[in-house]
């Protein structure tokens, strides 16, 4: 048989032929069953490329169908049929293993781009070597390895995903590596950090808006769900969100659709929800800051990022690769001394890979010789359960006046003598670098941290 087969389950005979029609009209060979047994018998004798179940059946449920495709047939994709408005069994569904699920009654356009993405799904499964993962999640360690292993289980769903972790462990990173490792990676990848949309403008921004909906809307404007149609939208920081978004947000999740501000009607979606932020959304929801039923919607599967002092045997590596890129085209790339390389691994990193980055950054910048001692790190003295030495904290609390006033003093000198000097070399910074009597990487450093553009 050279279509793909799909199976349906479901006890009402109009949904069986609905289905079947649309399936077959996409070059499907459909199958159908009633129950929970007749769909066991023919998930024994026939391979499926998807399969379609109801939640509710005569001799047991939907649930039953979606665990055993799980544990026999991890390859085949099950989406879960579910009344309308019953998003508990969904989520439910999700977690046991569904790839998505469809609402009674079926939108037909959302069915296709599901049943889309659904042989996708089953044909990167197929062309998917053993152990497939992004070059970019680097690192051998113990955590990492299980990090890579779960994300690349959680690319094959529709699930939405909750990403855990502190400031600066990669979480958008993870993010798009769900994203590119499942079937919608041909989609958009929309990111968007929901602290840095003010208030008054997120309903416009998540939703779209219609033209003369507001004063300023001078035309019609798609909003980022929209845009993230075919696609995944990543929350982050999705903590920031205040109450009377978290309250809109639930309703797309749960309908799929959405309405621009001065639409007449809702627009469909599709659309995977990743979301992340580094505060503990389980507090805030015991809070009342954070909505519990929006929390159960977007966190069907958490999934958490480790901090760097959990992988320390990665340090080396991630070191390495961020001096690479450091160094640019041409120019000689900067090492750690052993002690340099020592200090690192001792440190507690509470900024994680971020402060990594910014650490070396700053080091290759003051380094001699391209050469990193200990004291081109400039680590904070910070013991190895993340703290500050109690004697740091001490000194910085009485000099802290004065170094901050010292501090304002120098940058403002620094940025006078830099614009001087690309003024005289018509923005040249190579030029600049070498009339100040620094090197280019210096000047690249300074240019960043004194907010230069």
């Amino acid at each position: 048989m050279s279509n793909p087969a799909a199976l349906i389950v479901d006890d009402e005979r109009d949904i069986r032929e609905l289905l079947s029609i649309t399936l077959g009209r996409m070059g499907l060979h459909v199958d159908t069953a009633g129950d929970v047994s007749n769909a066991r018998q023919m998930l024994a004798e026939t391979k499926y490329a998807l399969c379609f179940t109801d939640m509710r059946l005569p001799d047991g449920s939907g649930q039953e169908i979606i665990e055993l495709i799980a544990a026999k047939y991890p390859e085949t994709p099950v989406a879960m049929i579910t009344a309308h408005g019953n998003v508990d069994a969904a989520v439910t569904a999700l977690k046991a293993g569904a790839f998505d699920f469809v609402s009674k009654p079926i939108d037909i356009g959302m069915l296709r781009r599901l049943v889309q993405t659904a042989l996708r799904l089953a044909e990167e499964k197929k062309a998917e070597p053993a152990g497939a993962a992004s070059s970019r999640m680097l690192g051998d360690s113990p955590a990492i390895k299980e990090l890579r292993i779960t994300i690349e289980k959680l690319a094959r769903s529709q699930a939405p995903v909750y990403i855990s972790g502190e400031s600066g462990v990669g979480k958008e990173l993870v993010a798009r590596l769900i994203h590119e490792q499942g079937p919608r990676a041909s989609g958009p990848f929309v990111p968007v950090n929901c602290g840095a949309i003010p208030s008054e403008l997120m309903e416009s921004e998540f939703f779209g808006h219609k033209r003369g909906s507001f004063t300023g809307a001078q035309s019609d404007k798609d909003g980022l769900f929209q845009t993230a149609s075919g696609g995944t939208l990543f929350l982050d920081e999705v903590a920031e969100l205040p109450i009377h978004m978290q309250v809109k947000l639930l309703r797309v999740i749960q309908e799929k659709a959405v309405r621009p501000i001065g639409g007449r009607a809702e627009v469909p979606v599709d659309v995977r929800i990743l979301s992340a932020t580094h505060k503990n959304l389980g507090k805030l929801v015991e809070a009342n800051h954070f909505r519990q039923d929006l929390y159960y919607r977007i966190n069907v599967i958490e999934l958490r990022v480790p901090p760097l002092r959990e992988r320390r045997e990665d340090i080396p590596k991630l070191a390495a690769r961020v001096l690479e890129r450091l160094a640019g085209s041409g120019e000689p790339l900067a090492r750690l001394t052993p002690e340099a390389l020592s200090a690192l691994l001792a440190y507690a990193f509470p900024g994680n890979v971020r402060e990594l980055e910014n650490v070396l950054e700053r080091a290759v910048a003051l380094c001699e010789n391209n050469t990193i001692t200990p004291q081109d790190l400039r680590l904070l003295s910070v013991s190895s359960g993340g703290e500050k030495n109690v004697d740091a904290m001490e000194d910085e609390a009485e000099a802290g006046a004065t170094d901050n006033d010292l501090d304002s003093y120098i940058s403002n000198l620094e940025r006078e003598a830099i614009m001087k000097a690309l003024q005289e070399t018509r923005y040249n910074k190579t030029a600049a670098a070498k009339k100040l009597g620094i090197t280019f990487r210096a000047m690249r450093y300074k240019l960043k941290k004194l907010g230069i553009d």
